[in-house]
């Protein structure tokens, strides 16, 4: 077995900010961020979390996966967890962040496209196991390898994008919708196409005429070095640019915001608070708490993206001795995306949501495949579109 990392860092610094679809936090989950085993009789494994900037108690995306991590927990008490934030979202310090703390923890969990870069640390530590979400792991050269010790998780966002474009297509009453992201990434930019995707798919088949609005200055650069276009901020971490972007989008006439901008987005929601007539589309998960507005709510629905219980599974498949090294694409078909529809937790007409429904079963089954940033298709030209 090769010499593992020996430098030890356990930061449990938390901020408590956000949301990364743009949601307020709770204090309940940064209160639990570390559970002791209740039976001495058992070791206790350490399970270890490094997340984004954002950090886990972000009210959306880490925060979903470290939701999956304490339901695991839950239910099995000779486990602990130590949260680990890694503070700049630069890929190089979330591979460091990792190496530094890899000697001792049982399993790790981490949540970023920035930590793909952890298949050597994984092949110099075999009796490790890792959780990666929304990347695939890569080797030394940067070439993406399955290895037996990392179960890496990519998900389907354009389809889940794709359920809120159709809604806001539908819901819209200026006719000008918008998305906003946080940064270029493939997991962002699936959202983005997806959201594009849906609008124009409502536009063709359903007789809107919903504008989709992008400020050229905020366009986005995919990891290729491409133009995505969009309305990126830049960071998951700049609440006060995201109320700028909201702001310039609110003044363009648009009226529904989808946010996909980690804590970032809490700006856009501050910004469709204080105007009138606007509504936001949560991200990643039901956001529905953080639109309440007096004694009003500013979110229309929520596109959701099941992390939690994916990370719970997979953790108990290491309790278990099954776990097993994968790089799994995840989607409508194992019901880890979708969207709220749910009463009293969305405000989508009851027509709106026939109308998703039956444009996302086509989804389900394969007859409508949304754009995504490489699967070969675009907004204007994807499956099921023109049939």
């Amino acid at each position: 077995m090769k010499k593992k990392a020996l430098s030890l860092i356990m930061s449990t610094v938390l901020v408590s900010s956000m949301m990364v679809g743009c949601s307020s936090s709770s204090d309940s989950t940064a209160d639990s961020s570390q559970t002791q085993s209740e039976d001495s009789s058992e070791e206790t494994k350490q399970v270890a979390i490094v997340s984004s900037p954002s950090g886990v108690d972000d009210g959306s995306f880490n925060e979903n996966c470290y939701n999956g991590v304490l339901d695991f927990i839950a239910d099995n008490s000779n486990y602990e967890v130590t949260p680990v934030q890694e503070t700049t979202g630069d890929t190089t310090a979330a591979v460091t962040a990792v190496a530094d703390i890899v000697a001792d923890y049982d399993i790790i969990v981490c949540c970023g496209y920035q930590f793909a870069g952890i298949g050597t640390i994984a092949e110099e530590n075999p009796d490790v196991d890792f959780i990666l979400v929304d990347s695939y792991p890569t080797n030394a050269d940067g070439e993406e390898t399955v290895y037996d010790n990392i179960y890496a998780m990519q998900f389907k966002e354009q389809e889940s994008g794709f359920a809120a474009g159709v809604a806001a297509a539908l819901e819209t009453e200026s006719g000008k919708v918008a998305v906003v992201n946080g940064i270029a990434y493939p997991s962002n930019v699936n959202y983005q196409y997806g959201f594009e995707s849906g609008v124009n798919y409502a536009n063709a088949k359903y007789g809107t005429s919903a504008e989709i609005v992008e400020l050229a200055s905020y366009a986005g650069t995919d990891v290729t070095g491409e133009n995505v276009g969009g309305n990126y901020v830049g960071s998951f971490a700049d609440e006060a640019t995201g109320k700028v972007v909201g702001e310039s989008l609110i003044a363009e006439g648009v009226d529904i915001i989808f946010v996909a901008a980690g804590s970032s987005g809490n700006g856009v929601f501050t910004a469709a608070k204080e105007a009138s007539g606007v509504q936001v589309i949560g991200c990643d998960v039901d956001q529905y708490d953080d639109g309440v507005n007096g004694d009003s709510n500013i979110v229309l629905t929520s596109a959701l993206k099941v992390m939690d219980k994916n990370v719970t599974l997979q953790l108990q498949n290491f309790a278990d001795g099954t776990f097993a090294g994968e790089n799994a694409l995840l989607g409508a078909d194992t019901d880890s995306t979708g969207y709220v529809s749910e009463d009293g937790r969305c405000q989508l007409s009851s027509d709106t949501i026939e109308k998703v429904n039956e444009a996302f079963a086509l989804v389900k089954d394969g007859t409508v495949v949304p754009a995504a940033n490489f699967n070969g298709l675009t907004p204007d030209n994807f499956t099921g579109l023109n049939d």
